[in-house]
């Protein structure tokens, strides 16, 4: 048995909550949501008098045996309804035809998912946005991102940060191991000192060429190390409606054929307000993806939930050479 649908802890981002669809994660993320505060009791407790048994305030014996006879009424009309809508579902279709049973929110202590148990409370019934096989989701940071054609969104990925990658692997050239010839990441920028886009994508776009092309977070080099980078791209664009920054690099390494990282950094319209980092690393040679792609995955970039922000001055960047 596992849960049905619904917000769960991320096992991979413990600080975010993840969509389970039933039978796998999905790329939909959100921040927590509170728990929903507890019912309040239907009487509130009061002190006995001298030869007054206790009771609901201002009530008596008889008041409480009416209480007790109408709740005991609601629960067992409650009983009765439950019955009939489940022998509708498991046998009768009401004269309908037939009907699919609808998925109910799992309680505390359902059974893990077969994939990694999730540990958080209960998952609201909000559901996740619709499932646009064009888009990729970014709830934390509250951004939809355009899925290229041959692009995939991450099934098992290391990084919690990866949103997509080019369909396929490779073995890497340097250190044993399989490489992907493009992927984007979108994560939250948090302890920095920078204050501005333009400051955070400066700082940010080392980070990203020494961890794609460099050395990886496993201290491995896929790629033999960085040799040398050059900057073929940088300047003010709109992302999401809001004044953003990027920085590109075409960087040599000392086995294959190198690539391309960019950085780039905008505020957030959700949350604490953090900026976003969303980072690209495009193999070159004949067998990456164009540069085109990355220019119309950075036009694309919209808040969810509103598909015509966007673009605006400076919304306009010409691809590296």
């Amino acid at each position: 048995m596992t849960p049905p649908p619904g917000w769960y802890r991320d096992p991979s981002a413990p600080h975010v909550e993840r969509w389970w669809d039933g039978t796998a994660w999905t790329d939909h993320r959100r921040a927590p949501q509170a728990p929903v505060p507890p019912t309040p009791a239907p009487f509130a407790p009061h002190q006995a008098g001298p030869g007054q048994p206790a009771g609901p305030r201002g009530g008596s014996g008889r008041a409480r045996a009416v209480a007790l006879t109408v709740a005991g009424a609601v629960l067992a009309g409650a009983i009765g309804t439950g019955a009939y809508l489940l022998g509708r579902d498991d046998g009768g279709d009401g004269g309908t035809g037939g009907g699919t049973r609808a998925a109910t929110a799992p309680a505390t202590g359902t059974s893990a998912p077969p994939v990694t148990p999730p540990t958080s409370a209960p998952p609201s019934s909000v559901p996740p946005p619709a499932d646009d096989p064009a888009v990729v989701v970014d709830q934390l940071n509250g951004i939809t991102l355009p899925l290229p054609d041959g692009w995939i969104r991450p099934r098992e990925a290391a990084d919690p940060d990866l949103v997509m990658s080019t369909d396929g692997t490779y073995d890497c050239p340097g250190d044993p191991g399989l490489c992907r010839h493009g992927r984007v990441f979108s994560r939250t920028a948090t302890a920095t000192d920078a204050t501005t886009p333009k400051a955070l994508a400066e700082s940010d776009i080392a980070t990203v060429a020494g961890e794609a092309y460099d050395e990886d977070r496993l201290g491995r080099r896929p790629f033999g190390g960085l040799v040398s980078h050059r900057v073929v791209g940088s300047g003010q664009i709109a992302v999401a409606g809001r004044a953003g920054y990027y920085v590109r690099w075409r960087v040599t390494t000392e086995k294959g054929p190198g690539g391309y990282v960019q950085s780039l950094a905008f505020p957030s319209s959700v949350g604490t307000g953090a900026p976003v980092l969303v980072r690209f690393v495009f193999d070159a040679g004949p067998d990456g993806p164009p540069l085109s792609v990355m220019d119309r995955i950075t036009r694309g970039i919209r808040p969810v939930g509103d598909a015509d922000t966007g673009g605006g001055v400076g919304s306009s960047i010409g691809p590296g050479s």
